[in-house]
């Protein structure tokens, strides 16, 4: 009875300390509406090649001709290097548009990629941003 007891003791254990860092990592759904995205396309005024996602800050105009600064997070920088970006890929000052990303739920101005949002360079390279 009593390997009975420390075997499920452990098993509890276990698990506590495995579902902790799952519950930790945000929801996409919980921040990001899948159902409105937009293409924004402007120049990059930062970026954020961190861990757990990256992130990329940009300026541009909205319809009303206001400047805006949108921050998107992308995937993680492993997944991204295995699409065939580099830490540098992308710069200050480069104009790239960021296609169909999914719009902040809160509505602030950041958005959040999908696996069918797409980075375009200048020189027209698309990149998978998850």
């Amino acid at each position: 009875m009593k390997l009975i007891t420390t075997g499920s003791l452990l098993g509890l254990a276990l698990v506590a300390l495995t579902t902790k860092p799952a519950l930790a990592h945000h929801s996409f759904d919980a921040e990001y509406d899948s159902n409105r995205t937009a293409t924004l396309t402007g120049f990059v005024t930062k970026v954020d090649w961190i861990n757990p996602h990256a992130f990329i800050s940009i300026t541009f105009k909205d319809e009303h001709g206001a400047a805006r600064n949108f921050t998107v997070e992308l995937g993680p920088p492993y997944a991204l290097t295995r699409g065939g970006w580099k830490r540098d890929t992308v710069k200050i000052g480069d104009k790239i548009t960021m296609q169909d990303t999914a719009l902040a739920k809160d509505g602030s101005d950041r958005a959040g990629s999908t696996q069918n949002t797409f980075l375009v360079l200048s020189s027209g390279q698309k990149l998978p941003m998850r």
